[in-house]
């Protein structure tokens, strides 16, 4: 016959280890996935703001000279308003005819709380060119309507 007064709680203490290695693990798996996902809306949402910027076209220069060029005030500000209506933070940079849109995002942990990890931060950066083009040219390079 075993002696098993001497073993008294180690089952319980494996128990509780195993435990709370598995919620880790289960927390690593789920808000890992939400910092994955956050991550995708970031970049999203920095070249949806950046595209968004190099479409404010500085429009007397365009009427008066035929020359293309941003308006950097406008296009800021557009890219910015963009992002704003998200929910996020960015910084952004106009340079000649590139629009560059570096957006932070917070997400919040769902089990990862409980290890004291209330948030995740992600970050993306997009950038955008303004180009110009004609209907007659996109369908020609198989982009336009057909």
């Amino acid at each position: 016959m075993i002696d098993i007064k001497g073993d008294r709680g180690q089952v319980t203490a494996f128990v509780v280890g195993v435990l709370l290695g598995l919620w880790l693990f289960t927390g690593l798996v789920v808000d890992g996935g939400l910092a994955l996902a956050a991550k995708v809306r970031a970049m999203d949402t920095a070249q949806e703001a950046a595209r968004t910027g190099a479409q404010q076209l500085d429009i007397d220069a365009l009427r008066e000279h035929q020359t293309y060029r941003l308006d950097t005030q406008r296009a800021t500000s557009a890219a910015r308003s963009h992002v704003a209506a998200t929910g996020n933070t960015a910084r952004v940079t106009v340079d000649g005819d590139t629009v560059t849109v570096h957006v932070t995002h917070h997400v919040r942990t769902q089990i990862l709380q409980l290890a004291g990890l209330n948030e995740i931060t992600v970050a993306a950066t997009g950038t955008a060119h303004a180009r110009t083009g004609t209907a007659q040219h996109a369908q020609n390079e198989g982009g336009g309507a057909r």
